[in-house]
């Protein structure tokens, strides 16, 4: 398996090795947010809406501006992270680019100094052109789905945090 790995990255080139970093990166974040909202985040709710039920005044202009604040304070840890992510998912097919760009330099090099007619030294410089595009379209697929699924989440617990800490 390594050897394919490693073989897979000779013919795409050394942007394929940054399409990786920058994957991994991408998904230990959407990883690590996964398990904020799974496992951290309700207790921190649950702290919230009882410090809000316990308090006497929950009417006056102080305690709307103490609940607009604490429901920030969450709202703010809930979307960490997701704006990195959405820009990781984006730079994905840019670091593709990339690679078509370099790929087709080399096939330009191979043609300048080879001839036209030699195709078979041209393959190289074919392969590093799309190979890289392919991963940086996978990637970015991959983290999409992910990503907005993080932002509608987020969004979505915010919101029903705010309607929980309504005065009784």
């Amino acid at each position: 398996m390594f050897e394919a790995v490693s073989d897979f990255i000779n013919r795409g080139g050394d942007v394929l090795i940054v399409i990786f970093i920058v994957t991994m990166a991408m998904w230990t974040l959407i990883l690590e947010r996964q398990y904020y909202f799974r496992v951290s985040y309700p207790p921190v709710a649950k702290v919230i809406l009882k410090r809000w039920h316990d308090r006497s005044d929950q009417i006056s202009w102080r305690a709307r501006q103490i609940r607009s604040l604490w429901i920030s304070e969450a709202s703010a840890e809930l979307n960490r992270s997701i704006s990195l992510i959405n820009t990781l998912v984006a730079l994905c097919p840019l670091l593709g680019l990339l690679g078509t760009v370099t790929g087709m330099i080399e096939v330009f090099d191979v043609m300048a100094t080879a001839g036209n007619s030699n195709a078979r030294a041209m393959a190289a410089g074919v392969s590093k052109a799309t190979i890289p595009t392919m991963a940086g379209m996978v990637a970015a697929l991959s983290g999409l789905y992910f990503s907005v699924q993080l932002q509608r989440f987020a969004k979505d617990q915010g919101e029903k945090l705010a309607d929980q800490m309504t005065h009784d």
